[in-house]
């Protein structure tokens, strides 16, 4: 009622200014005549507030004022906001296409190098809009599929995954011109990888859109073929499946050395990854801007391959192409959190896991959830363990993704480990990685290879044990990277006999960069306490107790009641958890100490980089292990130890 009792100048106005919210800012309302502002304001739908814009009582109300605007009115209010910006400025094409009652060539044109300029700068979602609208103002329908293409490939980079879905099947109801078939392929990969959980039209699509790309001539699609080069390479490595290979060996030499390179690291490590660690550094640093922009995915996934432990690698991609590249680089952190004993990370991780599922990034989703089960494996959490399992195991069985399943084997051998279940961890990693086989199916073969070096020497395998290691020689596994290195010398040290077990121990941890490894130098310090104690020589209590305190720094309790055992062996006084609270968390000691201070969550959260809610779940576990129901009581129960 009150909108309709408006005068048509005022309903204009306040048209205008429900048009702008959410495009930029709000309509000034100081440019208004003032007994139009007043007559708007008697309403009480808006107001202007002191920085002199207009501000609606509610967003149902600027809604309210769109829909009941006759759609001349509408188109109107448009171009009259549109008169306002630069030619080329892109909200004034947005509200340009709003105006448009007509296909319009020459818009859809300025929108398309709109879109296209504003995606280059990272801005994808935004750049997806404009190709959006160029697509429905096209008069032809080549080009009307040619931008509706382009618009579902930047909304799936900005993040915008159902978007892409909507305009893939929109564009495939027509004909699709020949000349935009890779573009298209890449698309639907896209959501079929993302969101689905679905490789099949990766092998069926990709390879044929790598052949139209390496044609002379053919449209690049600016580097649209590393793109799709790495969307095979990574449905290769899920799944192995043969097609994908041999698509990828076919055009080696069609992709750039990072490209190449990534091939190297993924395809059969043991026999084609030695050097790839220098190489990676070499060739990230030697990327322009505009050149790192479009590697991100290859730096990273090479990365990721070889283990590389730079948090600056991941730092240079903040702010690029939205969720896209955002959650790769989130799951290489959380995948190094687990490596480098940052174990405080596990929670938010699967924090991630859940809003990746809320975005409809179901892959990503998965893939969280398996490098949460990494922490839960280190820890000896069976149980939690066992429920991802539950829920990721389905997924990744349908879409025969080899990767997650076999790591699934491997971290079921990790937590048999962890309980001093040799047999069982044998078996397991035995089917993964037979003695003295490194499998080309296997890229990740390093991370079992210490443990089965380990459960192999606690079976009586010696033998089995020295064929693997025998392996890890022939295939210059030190060559590969820093881990692989380490992972090499601390299975040595392990499986050498009495008369050189020592030296070998002293090799592994002086291992360039060995203290990084956190978890598993622990474990190498417990298995080196432990020969020192049954060889009754100096040195076993100080080299336990050092383990026993990074186990309990990562809430490792199995593997710390190991140290404990070993300790008490050796006829030290000992206590166990079960004695006595369980222990706080090096994450959550400083959370705790912090918060005993007086600081607010916010405080603390912006100092360790957490979230507020995460600061929050912290301190909600760390009341009972202290004993205490308030933050009133945190300083008296540090105090008191």
């Amino acid at each position: 009622d009150r909108l309709e009792a408006l005068s048509p100048d005022a309903a204009h106005v306040l048209l205008l200014a429900a048009l702008v919210v959410g495009a930029y800012g709000a309509y000034p309302a100081g440019e208004v005549a003032e007994d139009v502002r007043e007559r708007v304001e008697a309403t009480g739908l808006a107001r202007s507030d002191p920085s002199g814009r207009f501000v609606f009582r509610h967003p149902l109300v600027r809604s309210a004022v769109i829909s009941r605007a006759s759609e001349a009115r509408r188109r109107q209010a448009h171009l009259a906001l549109a008169a306002r910006l630069p030619h080329d400025e892109p909200r004034r094409l947005v509200h340009e296409a709003s105006a448009a009652a007509h296909p319009d060539e020459a818009l859809a044109g300025r929108l398309e190098r709109a879109g296209q300029r504003i995606a280059a700068r990272g801005a994808d979602a935004e750049g997806a809009l404009l190709l959006d609208r160029a697509a429905m103002l096209s008069s032809d329908p080549a080009d009307r599929a040619r931008r509706m293409t382009w618009a579902a490939v930047t909304a799936a980079r900005g993040g915008r995954l159902a978007h892409t879905g909507r305009l893939v099947e929109e564009v495939r109801r027509g004909p699709v011109p020949d000349d935009i078939a890779p573009l298209l392929a890449y698309a639907v990969v896209y959501v079929d990888q993302s969101h689905r959980i679905d490789f099949e039209s990766s092998f069926t699509l990709l390879p044929g859109a790598l052949d139209a790309l390496a044609v002379p001539g053919a449209d690049s699609f600016g580097g649209l073929a590393e793109q799709v080069f790495f969307k095979l390479l990574l449905a290769a490595t899920y799944t192995d499946d043969a097609r994908a290979w041999q698509a990828l060996d076919k055009h080696l030499d069609d992709v750039s050395p990072l490209a190449r390179l990534c091939h190297r690291a993924w395809s059969d490590p043991a026999r084609t990854a030695q050097g790839a660690a220098d190489e990676l550094t070499l060739l990230s640093q030697g990327l322009n801007e505009e050149q790192e922009a479009g590697a991100a995915w290859l730096l990273l996934w090479t990365a990721t391959a070889v283990d590389v432990a730079d948090s600056g690698l991941w730092r240079r991609f903040t702010g690029q192409h939205a969720y896209a590249t955002q959650g790769s680089v989130a799951k290489a952190r959380y995948y190094q959190d687990f490596l480098l004993g940052r174990w405080d990370a596990a929670d938010d991780c699967l924090q991630e896991a859940e809003a990746s599922e809320e975005l409809g990034y179901h892959c990503n989703a998965l893939l969280f959830r398996h490098h949460y089960a990494h922490f839960l494996a280190g820890r000896g959490d069976e149980e939690g363990l066992k429920r991802i399992e539950a829920l990721i195991g389905p997924a990744a069985r349908r879409a025969r993704m080899r990767f997650v399943t076999d790591h699934l084997d491997h971290l079921r051998a990790l937590a048999a480990l962890a309980h001093g279940r040799y047999e069982e961890a044998y078996s397991r990693i035995a089917e993964l990685t037979p003695p003295g086989v490194l499998p080309a199916g296997l890229p990740w073969f390093h991370l079992p290879f210490f443990d089965f070096v380990d459960a192999a020497v606690h079976t009586g395998r010696r033998e089995e044990a020295q064929r693997h290691l025998e392996a890890g020689r022939a295939a210059r596994m030190a060559g590969i990277s820093a881990h692989h290195a380490f992972l090499l010398a601390a299975a040595e040290a392990l499986a050498a006999p009495d008369d050189e077990a020592e030296e070998r121990y002293r090799e592994a941890c002086a291992v360039p960069g060995a203290e990084r490894w956190v978890f598993e130098t622990a474990r190498l310090r417990l298995a080196h306490g432990a020969w020192l104690r049954r060889h009754r020589r100096a040195g076993a209590r100080d080299v336990l107790l050092e383990a026993r305190q990074v186990f309990s720094g990562l809430g490792a309790i199995p593997w710390e009641e190991r140290c404990a055992a070993e300790l008490r062996a050796d006829g030290h006084q000992v206590g166990t958890r079960a004695e006595g609270r369980e222990q706080l968390t090096g994450q959550e000691t400083r959370i705790a100490r912090l918060a005993a201070t007086g600081l607010t969550n916010k405080d603390i959260g912006r100092q360790l980089q957490l979230s507020p809610r995460t600061v929050a779940t912290h301190l909600y576990k760390i009341y009972p292990k202290l004993g205490i129901t308030s933050r009133a009581a945190l300083a008296q129960a540090l105090r008191e130890g």
